[in-house]
């Protein structure tokens, strides 16, 4: 093996999750891995920061609490992840309507790698189909109850077999419309980003697929927690910061400040803009466009649960909001408050003073004494996947060439994730070197 100051065997560009995660598979399987990270910091979009003792995610993409990629993933074996309550509450025209009960859920408690969490299962899904059968028919919850029961049955490979459209298309042929308004449009904009149900059908199936199988959850102490658990995983040095790459091929990676690192093998692990900046060949994808506010109240709003609250009215401003102190209390001083929303597309003029009313409506309560603690931005911050869309799209360029992240997949973290337990593999193999014993019984997932 190489190991000269400019030498390795492997070069990743992106210090991202997916980037990450494919340096501790490859290092774990013997190679001398060099991580290059043109930003100050590590952790990409799973970022955190924290302000008078809260913790607050740049993006806030939140995550499904039975992704495999999440519980087998080496390196993430101290993950600790905190559920919302089971299912989500609805605001729609000034009511609240509650899917999947807890008290009509026999949820699973299931303990592994990344801690005790919520398994439903065909199972559990088949008990939440009949706890909304029972609900208000307003939204005609029976019939979406049997939909999300037929998708938490249905194997990955059916679902990717299935004729592609829009999400749009492909539930108004299945659900009645006001149903797909009234809840799996705010569902899917939570989960992707997508109000306009533009994303190609495959890759809304899935995330589906994921929220009735297990709910949802984020990581504890906020989204850094993620990247942070990998980094520290790695040898001492791996990572370099504030080193951008210009040039990158199979053998070479030529950086702007840096100089040269020659390897056996390149691993582009960045956004898909970069990405294609330094392969002219990929595709830029579109981007959809995510701003994150979060206040802090000086008592918790009548409602104040762990429910995720999504907005089925399009007026806006805010997509999703939650009472994210009592989802993960670390994430909070103690006794302090703390309500994280967001906002999908690009925001208005008066933004802040707009989603401050929206709150005061969305929890009942007045917001003028709410502190704004941090508001993010970012124009490109999850993938579009508007059809045709590969959700397993290709990581091997060629041998010794290889891209992974969320924009190779579903545009989701335990997506990024996958992307890079198959860039790491495919790569092994071209070298002929035998996975780490642990990753190799792992089993496959889609993305």
């Amino acid at each position: 093996m190489l190991s000269s100051a400019r030498h390795t065997d492997v070069v990743v560009v992106g210090a991202g999750i997916a980037g990450l995660s494919v340096a501790h598979r490859l290092t774990g399987a013997g190679l001398t891995v060099t991580v290059l990270e043109a930003a100050s910091r590590t952790g990409g979009r799973m970022a955190t920061e924290v302000v008078d003792g809260f913790r607050l995610d740049r993006v806030g993409q939140l995550l499904g609490a039975s992704a495999p990629e999440l519980h087998g993933t080496p390196g993430l074996e101290g993950l600790t992840l905190r559920p919302f309550a089971s299912g989500v509450l609805v605001h729609h025209d000034g009511r609240y309507v509650r899917t999947m009960e807890p008290a009509h859920v026999r949820g699973v408690r299931a303990t592994g790698p990344g801690g005790s969490h919520t398994l439903w299962g065909v199972g559990g899904a088949l008990t939440v189909a009949r706890a909304l059968a029972s609900a208000p028919r307003s939204l005609d919850q029976a019939r979406l109850g049997a939909a999300l029961a037929r998708l938490a049955a249905t194997p990955v490979p059916r679902l990717l077999a299935r004729p592609e459209r829009t999400a749009l298309d492909a539930l108004n042929a299945r659900l009645p419309a006001r149903t797909v308004q009234g809840f799996l449009r705010p569902l899917l904009a939570a989960l992707l980003g997508d109000p306009d149900l533009s994303t190609s059908s495959r890759c809304a199936d899935l995330a589906l697929r994921a929220f009735a199988r297990g709910g949802l959850c984020v990581p504890a102490g906020g989204a850094a927690t993620v990247p942070e658990l990998l980094e520290a995983e790695l040898p001492p040095g791996t990572v370099r910061t504030g080193v951008r790459v210009t040039e990158a091929s199979i053998s070479r990676v030529a950086t702007a400040d840096h100089g040269v690192f020659r390897c056996r093998a390149v691993v582009l692990a960045t956004g898909g803009r970069a990405a294609a900046e330094l392969l002219p060949g990929l595709r830029v994808p579109d981007f959809r466009t995510v701003t994150v506010l979060h206040h802090t109240a000086p008592a918790p709003p009548p409602l104040a649960e762990r429910a995720l609250l999504l907005e089925s009215d399009p007026g806006g401003p805010v997509a999703h909001t939650a009472v994210m102190s009592a989802v993960d209390p670390s994430r909070a001083p103690a006794g302090r408050v703390l309500v994280s929303s967001t906002v999908l597309g690009p925001p208005p003029d008066d933004l802040e003073r707009r989603v401050r009313k929206h709150l005061a409506a969305l929890y009942a309560c007045s917001t003028d004494d709410w502190e704004l603690l941090g508001l993010h931005h970012d124009p490109e911050a999850i993938p579009a996947m508007p059809p045709p869309h590969d959700p397993q799209r290709t990581v091997r360029i060629l041998s010794g060439l290889y891209v992974c992240g969320d924009h190779r997949t579903t545009g989701t973290p335990q997506a990024a994730l996958a992307s890079a337990r198959r860039a790491a593999r495919s790569l092994l193999a071209d070298l002929g070197v035998r996975e780490d014993r642990r990753a190799a019984e792992e089993t496959p997932v889609a993305a």
